[in-house]
């Protein structure tokens, strides 16, 4: 069944009725006064929206333009307005108008429309700030939703950073002294002779009697005197130094920049004059010492490759070994410069 009746015979609304159907509604008077504000609308406008205040005090009409009065705007009942509020410039609203019977009044309705996510985050909108049937309640679903993958999305991109940086530094440290390991000053030597920027120094260092302490006391011991040597790279070298463990009781050390033979001198033996200090394991002294080959790049007409420094290091170890422990050795050009006993 149709109904052609124009109009509802005493059709009263209350006010809360308008509130759930239009919470973004602004009753006015004949003369375009505020009379009531829905709950959002008032939520935006703020301690502006009293009774009594002019309607365009409160709102701007920016499409038609030059609208001023509010004959004017009664001029364009049922067509769509462009707005704004005026305690919220930045947000383009969207509204239309129509009037009350016997011009008793106006009822204005306004729609966020594409604001809806500015206005939702500015006013700290929710749900229950819109009609139940207003589709912005479905971009609010969308927007929350967005909000929602985005953060996950943030949150995996950054643990899995976070694994990918974790699981680098493991494949680059050795496990039992914190020290980098052997691929990692392998990474370090390849860039450091293929930017040839800057010259260094290469050492190899072996402990002596290492062997004895873990057939001795043990491998917990053995473990235990491996860090402590460690502890003693780590305090004695300079802060650009890249020492590393490279083999059970073998270290290699970049001295950077490359200090003059004197000053690799002694830094060879202040480590092992540390490193022979005796090291407590629970109730036994374990005592080590070490050798040291020293190589640098100072010492070559060009630029040497990784397996040239290598080899001459391992020789310079091999001199520094074959009379005793506690020996250092520099090579240079071919020969020894140097072979010390500490």
């Amino acid at each position: 069944m149709t109904m052609h009746a124009s109009v509802i015979p005493d059709l009263r609304l209350p006010f809360e009725v308008l509130d759930c159907l239009m919470p973004m509604h602004v009753a006015v008077d004949g003369q375009g006064r505020l009379r009531h504000a829905g709950p959002t609308i008032r939520k935006m406008l703020g301690p502006a929206a009293s009774v009594g205040v002019r309607l365009l005090d409160l709102v701007e009409v920016r499409r038609p333009a030059g609208i001023a009065e509010f004959t004017g705007l009664m001029g364009q009942a049922g067509s769509r307005l462009s707005l704004a509020l005026r305690t919220a410039p930045h947000l383009p609203l969207r509204g239309v108008i129509m009037p009350l019977p016997d011009s008793s009044g106006a009822i204005l309705d306004v729609s966020l429309g594409l604001s809806f996510a500015r206005a939702v985050a500015d006013f700290s909108l929710t749900l229950r700030d819109f009609s139940p049937c207003d589709q912005t309640v479905e971009l609010l679903y969308l927007h929350e939703a967005n909000s929602s993958t985005a953060r996950l999305s943030r949150h995996l991109s950054q643990r899995l950073q976070a694994a990918h940086a974790s699981a680098h530094f493991q494949a680059r440290t050795d496990a039992l002294t914190g020290l980098s390991n052997r691929r990692a000053i392998d990474d370090e030597l390849d860039q450091l002779l293929a930017t040839r920027h800057q010259d260094f120094s290469l050492m190899h260092l072996d402990l002596d009697l290492f062997k004895v302490v873990n057939d001795t006391h043990g491998h917990a011991a053995g473990d235990a005197v491996l860090i402590e040597v460690s502890r003693v790279l780590d305090r004695e070298l300079r802060r650009n130094d890249f020492p590393a463990r490279v083999g059970g009781d073998e270290f290699l050390v970049i001295l950077r920049p490359a200090p003059a033979p004197g000053v690799a001198a002694r830094i060879a033996s202040r480590l092992i004059e540390r490193i022979e200090k005796p090291i407590r394991f629970e109730n036994v002294l374990c005592q080590v010492s070490a050798s040291i080959g020293i190589v640098s790049t100072l010492q070559y007409a060009e630029r040497p490759t990784v397996e040239r420094m290598m080899a001459d290091v391992d020789a310079a170890l091999y001199e520094a070994k074959k009379d005793g422990r506690g020996r250092f050795a520099l090579f240079a050009k071919g020969k020894m410069l140097g072979k010390t006993k500490r």
